[in-house]
């Protein structure tokens, strides 16, 4: 039952955020349909092929694939000054579906006995394969590539529940409510993982070159 929930969770965040995308970049209605569905299950889909599920199962999922065409569809529907404040709430919707969508990974894959590196990933690809997914389709760099810190915290969601730290259901909750609020206090705080940039570099060598 806590597994379904946290699915149902996610599934409705994400097709939430990839249906507000796809406006945003002024896709039809068809693209904003699949821009939806495949934020809500691209990233259980890549989570399936590497952990040995077949991407078959995928459609074993009617009830979660109507949910989200029902959201996408009000989503869609909204009037356009709802819409317009989707920037304030978008990155909380974010982080729920990230946070759901970790710990249902996480779940999926200790049910599996896959080891606890596995457990990671699943918790990773599963919290963030959509929005990758997503931002890739709406031609965004991801999010998680660029040096956002979100990617860390379904980590450690993971982590946690393939040590055995978790094991009742109050605790998945927790952590759910935790990995929430990490993620809003990394927006809030403009948090990121160290990166380095080419970008200064060549254009000092541009200019030394240009001036011999």
């Amino acid at each position: 039952m806590t597994w379904e929930i946290f699915n149902i969770i996610g599934t409705i965040a994400f097709a939430i955020s990839g249906a507000i995308v796809a406006m945003e970049e002024e896709y039809d209605i068809l693209g904003v349909y699949i821009l939806g569905l495949a934020t809500a299950f691209g990233g259980g889909a890549i989570r399936n092929l590497l952990i040995g599920i077949p991407v078959s199962a995928l459609w074993d999922q009617g009830l979660l694939f109507l949910l989200a065409i029902i959201i996408i569809t009000l989503v869609f529907s909204f009037p356009l000054g709802a819409l317009k404040h989707w920037k304030r709430w978008g990155t909380f919707t974010d982080a729920i579906g990230l946070s759901a969508f970790a710990i249902q990974g996480s779940l999926y894959a200790t049910s599996m006995n896959h080891p606890i590196s596995a457990i990671i990933i699943a918790a990773l690809l599963t919290g963030s394969g959509g929005g990758v997914i997503r931002d890739l389709l709406a031609g965004r760099k991801p999010a998680l590539l660029t040096g956002d810190i979100y990617g860390v915290w379904a980590m450690l969601a993971g982590l946690a529940i393939g040590l055995g730290f978790i094991n009742e259901t109050w605790g998945l909750y927790l952590v759910f409510v935790a990995v929430i609020l990490l993620r809003m206090l990394t927006v809030q705080y403009n948090w990121h993982l160290p990166y380095r940039s080419l970008k200064e570099d060549r254009s000092s060598s541009f200019s030394q070159n240009s001036g011999m």
